[in-house]
């Protein structure tokens, strides 16, 4: 993201809009913001192409796919050699049931938010795909009571 892009007032309510909802129409989305579609849309790509947007997704519901158990993982490492940190972080990235994953400074040395159907299946992939990995040397589990904010 370019540091010299200088964002107004309307740029921010763009930004304010398509992150409520990123399937918003250009011609709802000028509305909104009080502009004609056509320089709504000139902002808009000015903002992909600055980087400010960096992309569209669906927000899936971790329970309408049965995982309605969210599960945040403090996890030390006991290596610090390179080529041992890539391959923990890309086995862990590659789990399904990780859908955030985030290396911190300092302690811990990464989070990683889980979803999972339950208790049960959330030992399972504790046990079988986190605690096996060589350079993980310890993890704390902390079970989300409720989301408050995304």
């Amino acid at each position: 993201m370019s540091n010299s892009i200088s964002l107004d007032r309307i740029d921010h309510e763009i930004l304010f809009h398509l992150a409520q909802d990123g399937r918003l129409s250009n011609v709802e989305l000028a509305r909104r913001v009080g502009l004609t579609p056509p320089p709504c849309l000139r902002r808009v790509k000015r903002l992909e192409d600055a980087g400010v947007i960096a992309g569209y997704r669906a927000q899936i519901s971790p329970a309408a796919l049965g995982r309605s158990l969210e599960v945040v993982l403090s996890v030390d490492i006991a290596v610090n050699d390179l080529q041992t940190v890539e391959e923990f972080e890309s086995r862990v990235a590659a789990l399904e049931e990780v859908v955030e994953f985030r290396r911190m400074f300092g302690r811990p040395d990464y989070y990683i938010r889980v979803a999972v159907t339950d208790p049960v299946a959330y030992e399972t992939f504790l046990s079988k795909q986190i605690l096996p990995l060589p350079a993980v040397s310890r993890v704390d589990s902390h079970l989300t009571m409720k989301r408050i904010k995304d």
